[in-house]
């Protein structure tokens, strides 16, 4: 495999024309010190657990016992209201579909939306039951609607869990009720609402409503920070007398979004003001940069036996990085690439690897796919090639 390296301005790279000077120019830069940005050791909490993630790139920033595996508490209930918005983009459900609240789901403890036994209520009003009023009756009526039953539902939750990458995660019921078999960790959470807001924007805006009122009763979303930081837009509280009080939280600044974790504090208000120490270091002192956008050519290297000459390269999707403010310009791309790329090449198909580093570290990366299909080129231009690919080799 042979390797590359780009320089990176703010937001994109200068294409296929850098690729030819790309290791000279970079080699003249290393010569030049990089200005460095001074960041403080991360804020310790009052927590048994938390993270700080970036949604868009991924990035870890602050971590303390990520993976330590806690009761979630209510938390629980974001992974209920992902596979409800799941169902929901996937159009087997709508809106406003009726679920019958059976007496099971009416008598369940705890936090309650208040639904009525063998009243109609439609899946808007029980999501928004779920997130906001934290119903554990809502909670249940959803799983034995969807799976016929909380255990089922149960099931489909680790199933989803497992696809997502939640390692430390097991759930034996929709509600966050207390089982010693069900818990999870800060890591899980973290990664769980990513795929909420990334998978399902439409949905997003629940998350950040204060207030829901169903059958006349009136009730105040219990994430504090909603009505303190213009920024924290989600997502979910959650308590226990095991697990303590917890909080998940995101928040959106100058195009940089946070999601937060923060598990095991001592009160509601404990468990605001730690997050908001997280948010607040982590907007300090990082940014979020979209080094490519989706499709965009990286790199056009030469394919051969093919009916084109070049092979347009990119990544699946938007990339990003998270790197200390001030820093920005420190950013290269590092292409690995095949000594040889022969056609055919599919639409889609891997051919390399695309690393973004900053100085030593590597800070992203994705595998360099194929953004359209190269077929075989007819007998003489394959011939012509071949011969062509000698030489070149030749003289390499």
């Amino acid at each position: 495999m042979s390797q590359l390296s780009l320089r990176l301005p703010l937001r994109r790279l200068l294409g296929t024309l850098l690729l030819c000077v790309a290791t000279l120019s970079l080699s003249a830069q290393a010569q030049q010190p990089t200005p460095q940005t001074m960041i403080p050791a991360p804020p310790q909490l009052a927590a048994s657990s938390w993270i700080l993630m970036d949604a868009n790139s991924g990035e870890v920033l602050v971590e303390h016992n990520a993976d330590e595996r806690l009761p979630p508490a209510s938390l629980t209930k974001l992974m209920t209201a992902y596979l409800v918005e799941r169902e929901l983009d996937q159009g087997n459900i709508a809106m406003e579909d009726p679920v019958t609240i059976s007496e099971r789901a009416w008598r369940t403890g705890g936090s309650k939306m208040f639904v009525e036994v063998g009243t109609q209520v439609s899946i808007h009003d029980l999501l928004y039951g779920i997130i906001i009023q934290s119903g554990n009756d809502a909670s249940v009526a959803v799983a034995e609607h969807l799976a016929g039953g909380e255990r089922p539902f149960a099931d489909l939750m680790n199933q989803h869990a497992t696809r997502l990458g939640m390692h430390n995660t097991n759930f034996v019921n929709a509600t966050g009720l207390p089982d010693a078999d069900h818990y999870s960790s800060a890591r899980d959470m973290a990664l769980l609402s990513r795929y909420i807001i990334n998978d399902y924007p439409e949905h997003y805006a629940v998350y950040s409503e204060r207030y829901f009122t169903y059958n006349g009763i009136r009730q105040p979303n219990r994430n504090r920070l909603l009505w303190r930081d213009p920024s924290v837009d989600g997502l979910k509280t959650g308590h226990t007398s095991e697990a303590g009080y917890c909080l998940v939280a995101s928040a959106e600044r100058d195009g940089m979004r946070l999601i937060s974790v923060v598990m095991g504090t001592a009160s509601e208000e404990a468990r605001a003001q730690e997050t908001q120490k997280l948010l607040s270091y982590g907007f300090r002192y990082y940014e979020t940069l979209k080094v490519y956008e989706e499709d965009e050519v990286v790199a056009t290297p030469r394919i051969w036996g093919g009916e084109v000459d070049e092979l347009s390269l990119g990544v699946d999707g938007a990339l990003w990085a998270t790197v200390p403010r001030a820093r920005n310009e420190g950013l290269n791309a590092r292409l690995s690439l095949p000594d040889a790329i022969n056609a055919p090449v599919a639409a889609g198909e891997r051919v390399g690897t695309l690393q973004v580093v900053l100085g030593d570290e590597v800070v992203a990366e994705r595998p360099l796919v194929a953004l359209e299909p190269v077929e075989q080129g007819g007998l003489f231009k394959r011939l012509l090639d071949a011969i062509r690919q000698f030489i070149s080799g030749f003289f390499s």
